[in-house]
This record gives structure tokens, sequence and C-alpha cells, in this order.
């Protein structure tokens, strides 16, 4: 079989994550396609969008930390540049999150969350049950206490992922509308793809950015494929009633019996909870309990929001990794890198990603943020049985 089309880069998979590296690899120059069967989809339409670099940080995630502050401080550059580009409105908000607590086990958890922030130089305030009503009057009366941190934003990932597919084709980047079945490799150097209709697309450079089917993509050498899983997360969409005062103003966040959970309201009315977190491979079935659940636990916080009316139920599949850290650039073959693995914080790293992946493309080398996630930081893969 002889390849039909030739690209400096191609980027197997359409999500934001395949975008953005596609935007920016066109951007540089570089003729570049992507091969999906329904780009602009992905976990990020599932995803609620928090860009939250600081209320997101869990113990032992510190060289993590960094990469995700520095994609926060491209954001508002980030999203005026592609609003600009393709006249869409990403739905970036400044509005800051409230974490709080509903009990003492919850409240002791935050105060460690808060001691974390103040050690990392990182900006959070605490506050009592009474100034987080005072901020947010739709909360319970039980929250013990909370954390301020005005520098967590929020974005619309559809409205995302829709104004990267516009950029992308404004930019001139060939979309091939087919699932990559089987990278092509051939004297030690990845070549291109074949796709499920038979057809070849040859390339310089094979970016694999398919989220959680990264480590399924056929012909990928063992050693190099990566070790990505799937981990399940069910969301609900709400509608905010239509008054001058806001039902919320500000994304809250908590930990309810031990699972996290949050409500995102969007300008748009819309009011997003989620999200639960399940190892069961490639399910994405929306389940009764994993309703009842984010329901309970946001009643807890927001008692009025069940009376509001239930607009949405999804799942997706978020690609997690052994350190729930991407794996960005170069890998073992020649050819083949790697923009996956970004777990929860795929929307907050689209900036970070978009300029890494970019660098690397065009000279060889990864930014300096990006060297601590390099692919060959895991020795031979260990794969989750859902991927073999």
């Amino acid at each position: 079989m002889s390849p039909t089309r030739t690209a400096d880069v191609l980027v197997v998979g359409g999500g934001i994550i395949g975008l953005v590296t596609a935007w920016r690899a066109a951007q540089a120059g570089l003729a570049t396609a992507v091969v999906d069967p329904e780009p602009g989809g992905g976990a990020a339409r599932v995803a609620a969008g928090m860009l939250a670099a600081v209320t997101e940080l869990h113990h032992g995630e510190q060289t993590l930390l960094g990469l995700n502050l520095a994609s926060a401080r491209r954001y508002p550059g980030f999203a005026a540049e592609l609003t600009d580009r393709t006249g869409q409105d990403l739905g970036y908000r400044r509005c800051g999150t409230l974490a709080v607590a509903l009990d003492a086990d919850d409240r002791a958890h935050l105060r460690e969350l808060h001691a974390l922030h103040q050690r990392s130089g990182l900006d959070s305030q605490w506050l009592t049950g009474r100034e987080c009503r005072r901020l947010e009057p739709m909360l319970a009366p039980g929250v013990r206490g909370g954390l301020r941190v005005d520098g967590d934003h929020q974005i619309d990932p559809r409205r995302l992922a829709s104004a990267l597919l516009s950029a992308c084709e404004l930019s001139g980047v060939t979309l091939h509308r087919a699932r990559a079945e089987r990278l092509v490799v051939t004297g030690d150097r990845a070549r291109g793809v074949v796709t499920t209709a038979g057809e070849e697309l040859a390339a310089g450079q094979v970016v694999l950015a398919a989220g959680s089917w990264s480590g399924r993509l056929a012909g990928v050498p063992a050693e190099v494929l990566p070790p990505v899983r799937p981990v399940k997360g069910q969301v609900l969409r709400l509608t905010m009633p239509d008054r001058p005062e806001p039902f919320l103003s500000r994304t809250v966040r908590a930990v309810v019996r031990g699972s996290h959970v949050y409500l995102v309201p969007r300008e748009s009315g819309e009011l997003v909870i989620g999200a639960t977190s399940e190892e069961l491979g490639w399910d994405t079935t929306v389940t009764a309990g994993g309703v009842y659940e984010l329901l309970r636990d946001a009643h807890e916080l927001v008692p009025g929001l069940t009376e509001l009316p239930l607009t949405e139920t999804t799942a997706g599949l978020r690609p997690g990794s052994p350190d729930n850290a991407p794996l960005l650039g170069p890998t073992g073959l020649d050819g083949l890198l790697l923009a996956t693995g970004h777990h929860r914080n795929g929307v907050l790293l689209t900036p970070v990603t978009g300029d890494a992946m970019a660098r690397v493309l065009t000279t060889g080398e990864l930014p300096d943020e990006a060297l601590p996630f390099t692919p060959r930081r895991f020795g031979a893969p260990v794969l989750a049985e859902q991927s073999v």
C-alpha cells in the first residue's frame, strides 16, 4: 500500500489536546493533519472545565503543580487569542473557587490543603462558615469553613473544543474524519498510520494524542506504548433560575464522605455537577447510582439545587497515567511523540501542551517546564488490563 497523503505532522486524536497540538504546529509552519472520526469530541465534551491549579493540588504532585501553574498563567492570553482567531466565546470566567467543608473531618482536610498551599507559595484564603455563606448564600447552613481561591478560573470545554476545531480549519490543518487503526513503522521509525478505511496517511512525525485510547493503537511497539488507562467520570447538567441574584457566583467544591464533588455555574445558566471517578475500563454507562451520589452530595452543599431542572447526564473517560501526569514529547521510537495521559487536568493543560508540542515538533527539544513529563520517565509500561 502506498501512502495517499503526506504531512509534516500527523496528530492521532481530535480532542482538545490533539487539536491544540495541531493548531500550534500549523502556526509554526508545519503542514499538519488530524485523524479522528469526530474531531472536537473526546473527554472534554464531558469535562466541567475548572482551571483549578490551586484547589486541584494533591500531596505528592508538586512537580505537576508547576506545569499546571504555567498553563494557568497562559490561559487569559490563550483564550483571547483563540477568540480573536475564531470569533467564538469560550465561556472563560475568572470567578474563582470556593472549597468548603461540611464536617470536622472535611475541615481538617481543608486545613491541611491550606497549609500545603502556603508551603507551595499559593494564594488561598481561609474563611469561616459564615464568611463562606456570605459569599454564596445558597450554601447549606452546616458549612464549617472553606478556602477562597480567586486564581482558579473556569472555561466551557465544549466551546473550547469547537473553537480549537475552527482554529485548526482556519490555519489549514487537514482533517481526516476516520479512525487510525495501525501505526506504520518502517526502518525503526514511525511513518504514519493506516485508517479503518484502509487509507495510509504518511507523515514526518506522528503525535499520539488519542486520550484514553492512546494505548490501544495497533502497531506501536510495546516498549513505547503509553501506559494510559481510562478513568470513568459521570457528570450532570442542570439549569439555574434566571433571577437578579446568581444561584452560585463561583465554582464550589468539597469532599463529602470521602467523595469529591464540584458545582460549576456557567454564565449561560447551566450548572455542571461532577464528577465520579471510577476504574471500570471502557464502560461509559450513566448509572442511577452515579447520578444519585452526585445529587446527594451536591444537595448537602447547596440544598436548593434539587429543585432545578436536570437537563443532561453524561459519562466520559479521562486518560489516566501511572503518576496522574501527562506524557509529552518524543518516545523511544523515532518519529513518534505523545501528548496524552492528562487525567483530570486536560482542559487546564491545553495551552501549555500546545506550546510544548509545537516547540518539540519544530526544534526536537521540550521547553523546561515540560521536561519532567517526557514519556521516557517510565520504563517498560505496565498496561491496565483493559488496554491489552
